[in-house]
């Protein structure tokens, strides 16, 4: 670690403006203070015992207690406000993201008609589908949008329950890579899907699984430039369905990788590569992934592709 971030982490007006919080709501604050109370009140316990009580082992006893006490109130106050700092931080993004993402195609919905509908432009009538497939694609945004929030907010609150029922497993993942297929063949882009053809019907949440493939097979798509493959797979593994998604894209940073699963965050290439985005799929899918008391992980080389996996118990 270099002097100038050692300085930065001992800054602490620095680190609670950056949280957003008030001096006195700040952890690291809180932290420092709390450490200086602590001492002073063992001192003072310190002192006091020894001046009245004449065996110094009680003394030490007293005075330990007293530290451990004094420890875990701190520990408690410290985490309560580290809790409501992380809130307010993740209000923050949420508002800048929503509105960022909500903002741009209302605002090309709203022109859009205002063209249509306007006395001044002749629309010819084959441009008027352009724009109606104009209005349709920022309407599937915001819907894609609202989607990711509304399961967010179940995470958030506890209530993501599975609903498990007996279903084709290869029928419902043919279905889904059939759907992006004309997605992926206008960005020149090769989906391939190869089931294992010894699966039939298993008891998983086809509801939470759609949401699961889906969002891997279109970000798969959308940072896959210049054409390439993209290849979608499972079989069985033991006692569990390992499924894959491989892409030939832009790939993670090494640095980026150990943040992919958290809420809000894109990659710096990604940014570059598509703007658009919330950056809640990806934690959407490993929550899932996590109640459904599965496991997911990536292998990723920047500039080579990615290739996304998980596994769900059957």
């Amino acid at each position: 670690m270099t002097l100038k971030k050692i300085l930065y982490q001992l800054n602490i007006v620095e680190q609670c403006k950056k949280s957003g919080v008030s001096l006195w709501q700040c952890p690291q604050f809180l932290f420092v203070l709390m450490g200086i109370v602590i001492l002073i009140t063992i001192s003072l316990a310190y002192l006091i015992g020894a001046r009245f009580i004449d065996n110094p082992e009680l003394v030490a006893i007293i005075v330990m207690i007293i530290t451990g006490i004094l420890l875990v109130i701190s520990f408690i106050i410290t985490r309560s406000f580290e809790r409501l700092s992380e809130v307010s931080k993740l209000k923050s993004e949420f508002i800048n993201i929503v509105s960022h993402q909500l903002r741009s195609p209302l605002t090309n919905i709203k022109w859009t008609f205002e063209v249509l509908s306007s006395q001044e432009f002749a629309v010819k009538p084959e441009k008027k589908e352009e724009y109606y497939i104009n209005v349709k694609e920022n309407i599937a945004r915001m819907v894609e949008l609202v989607d990711d929030l509304l399961v967010v907010s179940k995470i958030e609150e506890g209530a993501l329950t599975l609903h498990k029922k007996e279903i084709d497993l290869g029928q419902l993942i043919n279905e889904l890579v059939s759907r992006y297929k004309v997605f992926a063949k206008a960005s020149d882009i090769d989906l391939i899907f190869t089931p294992d053809k010894n699966i039939h019907d298993v008891m998983v949440d086809p509801s939470m699984l759609k949401i699961l493939v889906e969002n891997l097979i279109d970000n798969a798509i959308r940072y896959t430039k210049g054409g390439g493959k993209i290849e979608v797979k499972f079989k069985k593994q033991g006692k569990e369905i390992l499924f894959s998604v491989k892409d030939e894209g832009v790939g993670i940073p090494e640095k980026e990788k150990i943040f992919i699963f958290q809420k809000f965050f894109r990659a710096e290439n990604a940014l570059k590569t598509r703007t658009r985005g919330s950056g809640l799929g990806l934690y959407v899918c490993k929550s899932i992934v996590n109640e459904s008391k599965g496991k997911i992980w990536f292998d990723s080389q920047e500039g080579k592709g990615t290739t996304f996996y998980f596994t769900i118990p059957i």
